[in-house]
């Protein structure tokens, strides 16, 4: 006996604006993000109070590195399958073009959002430790509120960026009189 899987189906959605349902989602990425992205660091850093940006055990890029890398990848990545799965419903009021292929287009943007915001971010702390010295003491409570800051904006800019690229493959419906 064979046992198929259904393909879960999404739940239905219902009908708005594309923006708003881009500040919904924000919202909805921000204030997690923010929390957990505060929290982790001012616990790892809370434990000898103060951090440096790149040596010890409690180095500031050790938790904004991997953060600046992968959250744009899971945004990019959650955002435009999010999007399209609107236009599928006809939740919003644009429709995905046929011929594009999302998987490709998804996994393209979202390698490319990561490495460019590693880099930025790798790129500012190298920065940040050449003006000031190597065994400059970093404030651990500041280091934490900076990481929560950046995850906020992260979240937001990879809330909107991916959907202008993909605005190239949508068009608007036209509504049924």
């Amino acid at each position: 006996m064979k046992f198929k899987i259904k393909k879960a189906q999404p739940k239905p959605l219902k009908k708005t604006t594309l923006n708003r349902f881009l500040r919904k989602r924000m919202i909805i990425y921000v204030i997690p993000n923010v929390f957990f992205n505060f929290i982790i660091a001012y616990a790892s850093f809370n434990e000898l109070g103060y951090t440096h940006f790149f040596a010890c055990t409690q180095s500031l890029a050790r938790l904004t590195l991997p953060m600046a890398i992968f959250l744009p990848v899971v945004l990019t990545i959650d955002i435009m399958k999010r999007v399209t799965d609107a236009a599928g419903q006809e939740a919003i009021e644009f429709k995905v073009d046929d011929q594009l292929n999302l998987k490709k287009l998804m996994t393209k943007l979202s390698i490319l959002h990561g490495l460019i915001t590693g880099s930025l971010v790798l790129l500012s702390l190298l920065s940040a430790q050449y003006i000031l010295s190597e065994f400059y003491k970093l404030d651990a409570t500041a280091m934490a509120l900076l990481v929560g800051v950046l995850a906020g904006l992260l979240s937001i800019l990879f809330t909107y960026i991916p959907i202008l690229i993909l605005k190239r493959y949508l068009y608007k419906t036209l509504p049924a009189n």
